[in-house]
């Protein structure tokens, strides 16, 4: 079964948040400050970790450092994705979170079916990590290793146009919108307009065909035969 830590001073959001796990039939355990939720990590295995930043006893990114951080064999998992759930809307607190090791952001208040959406892409992306390579026609793109390569030419992609195309390709032939997109990114690719930036520059880098417009729905990785 899948197990989520939420890490959230506030009964209330803890209460809601953990409820929002158990409706997709997952186990969720709660912890009020950084010094239990360490020792929640230190003994048992998470597959996800809903994080706060404000907590009584100090920052929700010290945490974050300290999970990243540990040596090999301190935590069952240590990299266990990360959620952080925080009423921090400005930029720089996202940036710092997401640089410091955090999969995905979401700004309070929260929109519960949100939070679980973006849960459930951080664990296909990390089936998708522990799979390897994904390959589409002449396109290699490594999730382990950041590396997309296209006939064997390396391709530069910024963090933002990885995101967009791992999204795509780990859902495909499904059409995805923008929102589906931002959530299956863990919120790391901007807004709608973002995505549409993205994957303008994707299509200059890939070529047409690989990504297809849907009309009124969104974006979608092209069937094989190119059409």
């Amino acid at each position: 079964m899948t197990r989520v830590l939420i890490v959230e001073d506030d009964p209330t959001t803890s209460a809601a948040l953990a409820g929002i796990v158990r409706r997709q039939q997952w186990e969720a355990q709660t912890r009020e400050d950084l010094a239990s939720a360490w020792e929640a990590l230190r003994t048992a295995s998470f597959d996800i970790l809903v994080l706060d930043l404000s907590l009584p006893d100090g920052e929700g990114t010290d945490l974050l450092q300290k999970l990243r951080r540990s040596p090999a064999g301190e935590l069952p998992e240590a990299k266990t994705p990360v959620l952080v759930v925080s009423a921090r809307s400005q930029l720089r607190s996202r940036l710092t979170a997401l640089d410091l090791g955090a999969d995905g952001y979401v700004i309070k208040p929260v929109h519960l079916e949100e939070v679980a959406a973006v849960m459930r892409a951080l664990l296909r992306r990390r089936t998708t990590l522990s799979a390897g390579q994904i390959s589409y026609r002449d396109l290699v793109l490594d999730p382990n290793n950041r590396f997309v390569q296209r006939a064997g030419t390396p391709i530069e992609l910024t963090e933002q146009e990885f995101a967009v195309l791992l999204a795509l390709l780990e859902d495909q032939p499904r059409t995805l919108s923008r929102a589906d997109i931002q959530a299956r990114s863990g919120n790391r690719v901007g807004d709608g307009s973002a995505v549409e930036v993205h994957v303008h520059h994707l299509r200059k880098k890939l070529g047409d065909n690989v990504i297809q417009t849907v009309r009124g729905v969104g974006y979608r990785i092209a069937a094989d035969d190119g059409a």
